[in-house]
C-alpha cells in the first residue's frame, strides 16, 4: 500500500511537469528539458503536500473537482472534431503492447487504498455494496468514462495520442492552456490525497522514536522531495505508468484481496461454495496479478530502457 500510493504521487509529478512544459514553452518559446519543470512542479506540491490535516484539503478538492469536470466536458468537444472513420486505425496493433495496455488500466482504477475508509465513513456501510451500490455504480461510471475518452481518443490521435489526453490538446487558444492548467491544479490536489497514505504509514511506524509532531512534517517534506528527485530520474510519463500499474496497482489490486479472502474464508466450506468455486477464482485471479507483474514490468523496464539509449 505504501509503495502504490507513493509511486501514484510520482506519476503525478511528472504529470504536473509535461504540462507547465507545453504551457510554458509555448507562450515564452523556451525549449527546456522536461526535467526542469518537474523541478518547478516542487513549487506547487511542497506547500500543499505539508498540509496534514484533510478536512484542510476539502476546499482544495471541491475545487479540482470542478476543474476536471469542466476540462473533461473541454477535452470531448476537442475530441470529436474531425473525427477519422473507425477504418482508419488498427484494431489490434500486436500483442507486445498489450502488458502495457493492462498495466496501464489497472493503474487507472488504482483506489483500492480508499475503499474501506470509504466504506466505514458512510451513515449506512451496507449501501456501498450491494446492488446497486456506491461502488458498482461508480464503476460503471468509471469504466464508462474511460472506455469512451480511450476509444475515441485514440480514434482522434492514432499513435500519436501521449501518456495522458490532455496533452495532445492543442495549447493554441487560452481555453486549451487553461484546460491543461484546471487539469495540472486537479493533479497537484490529488497528490496531495495520495500522499496522506504513505505518510501516515511511515509515521504510524516512527512516531515511538520521534515523538514531536514538527518530524511528521519532515518527513512528508522529505517524501515529496524523494518523489520529485525519481520523477526527474525517470521524466517520461507513459512507461512510468505502466510500471507503477505493473508492480504496485497490480499487487494491490489483483494479489493481495485473493490471498486475504483464502486465508480468511478456507475453512468456512459453505462460504468457498460449491466445487470451491471461489477458491478457484481467486487463484485465476492471483495467476493474472502474476503474468501482469511480469509481463507488464518487461515491458515497461524495456520502454524505459529505450528511452535512455
Amino acid at each position: 500500500l505504501f509503495f502504490g500510493w507513493y509511486s501514484t504521487c510520482m506519476v503525478y509529478v511528472v504529470f504536473i511537469g509535461s504540462s507547465l512544459q507545453q504551457v510554458i514553452e509555448y507562450d515564452s518559446g523556451l525549449r527546456l528539458d522536461v526535467r526542469y519543470y518537474i523541478m518547478l512542479a516542487a513549487i506547487f506540491v511542497i506547500p500543499i503536500g505539508l498540509i496534514r490535516n484533510l478536512k484542510f484539503l476539502v476546499p482544495f478538492s471541491f475545487l479540482a473537482i470542478c476543474a476536471l469536470t469542466f476540462s473533461c466536458g473541454y477535452v470531448y468537444v476537442e475530441i470529436f472534431q474531425d473525427l477519422p472513420p473507425i477504418s482508419s486505425r488498427p484494431a489490434f496493433t500486436g500483442f507486445q503492447t498489450l502488458p502495457l495496455f493492462f498495466t496501464t488500466v489497472i493503474f487507472a482504477f488504482d483506489g483500492i487504498g480508499m475503499v474501506l475508509p470509504i466504506e466505514n465513513s458512510m451513515k449506512n456501510p451496507r449501501r456501498f455494496l450491494g446492488c446497486p451500490g456506491v461502488l458498482n455504480i461508480s464503476i460503471i461510471w468509471l469504466v464508462s468514462m474511460y472506455a469512451g475518452m480511450g476509444f475515441f481518443g485514440y480514434l482522434r490521435y492514432g499513435d500519436a495520442t501521449q501518456g495522458t489526453i490532455t496533452l495532445n490538446i492543442s495549447t493554441s487558444s487560452m481555453v486549451g492552456q487553461a484546460v491543461k492548467l484546471m487539469v495540472t491544479f486537479n493533479v497537484v490536489c490529488s497528490y496531495a490525497l495520495f500522499l496522506y497514505v504513505p505518510v501516515e504509514i511511515a509515521w504510524r511506524i516512527l512516531k515511538p522514536t520521534l515523538k514531536s509532531s514538527i518530524y511528521c512534517y519532515c518527513i512528508r517534506l522529505i517524501m515529496i522531495l524523494i518523489s520529485i528527485v525519481i520523477a526527474v530520474l525517470v521524466p517520461d510519463l507513459e512507461p512510468f505508468v505502466g510500471l507503477v500499474g505493473a508492480v504496485s496497482s497490480s499487487t494491490l489490486n489483483l494479489f493481495f484481496p485473493p490471498v486475504i479472502e483464502l486465508v480468511t474464508f478456507w475453512e468456512d466450506k459453505a462460504y468457498m461454495g460449491r466445487f470451491r468455486w471461489r477458491a478457484i477464482k481467486n487463484v485465476l485471479i492471483i495467476l493474472l496479478w502474476l503474468v501482469c507483474l511480469t509481463t507488464g514490468a518487461y515491458s515497461a523496464l524495456a520502454e524505459i530502457v529505450k528511452l535512455y539509449e
